[in-house]
């Protein structure tokens, strides 16, 4: 394994027990799970990165890129994914809101900071998207990474979506506009998040059966197309 790899595993590690300890905390404390003071929050976000930074380093290994180029990539990913939860759990502490407070000049340097951090997760997933469709693999894991990739693409573009209308309707003074609008889309970002594991996952585990490669890739086929239509229904139901 090499040492990027390892590295990504420590890190979605140590996301996911942030996540985990904040759960301990909901509990112990029997506090809110509503709201954008909620440590549900923190909570949240260190288990979906978590999560999300171990599929990429996995998924990414079976992608066609330059070593240094995937590094590269990789290294700003994690960073960027360290950054988001680290200032959201900071901001759940400190009893103040993550997104859309521009209340002080610190709390909007944390904002926007936080908006910024979506945008760079945006372009390196691009990359890697780029990457998987010139990537040869077995029908069945190349179907996975396309989709997966996709998917997150997606996730990440609805959150874009989510902070650029919280932010222009805090902007007008609607604050409580912009955590509506934020969490009716929530499922709609959560969703395709976590394709980039669920898929490329199933091909693995396919790939121990002694199933034909054509009936692998007719199962990997039909769970796309399910996927596909779950994603789909989620926007239409509460997108729209």
């Amino acid at each position: 394994m090499r040492t990027i790899d390892r590295v990504g595993y420590v890190i979605g590690g140590l996301l996911l027990l942030s996540g985990l300890g904040h759960l301990v905390v909901l509990l112990v404390t029997g506090g809110t799970w509503l709201g954008p003071l909620s440590m549900r929050k923190p909570m949240t976000f260190g288990l979906s990165f978590g999560l999300t930074v171990g599929a990429a380093v996995w998924a990414t290994a079976f992608l066609r890129i330059k070593q240094g180029l995937r590094t590269f990539l990789l290294v700003v990913f994690y960073a960027a994914s360290v950054v988001e939860v680290a200032l959201i759990t900071m901001q759940a502490w400190r009893g103040r809101p993550s997104h859309f407070n521009f209340e002080t000049p610190f709390d909007s340097t944390i904002s926007m900071t936080l908006a910024s951090g979506g945008f760079v997760l945006i372009a390196v997933t691009i990359a890697f998207t780029v990457a998987a469709f010139r990537t040869v693999q077995t029908r069945t894991m190349q179907l996975a990474l396309r989709f997966g990739f996709v998917a997150l693409l997606v996730a990440l573009g609805v959150g874009a979506v989510m902070i650029a209308t919280g932010v222009t309707a805090v902007r007008t003074g609607n604050a409580e506009l912009a955590y509506t609008t934020a969490g009716a889309l929530k499922p709609v970002h959560a969703v395709p998040m976590h394709a980039i594991l669920i898929m490329p996952g199933l091909a693995w585990l396919l790939g121990f059966t002694r199933w034909p490669e054509q009936t692998q890739a007719l199962l990997m086929q039909i769970a796309a197309v399910g996927y596909g239509l779950l994603i789909a229904g989620t926007i239409v139901y509460f997108a729209l």
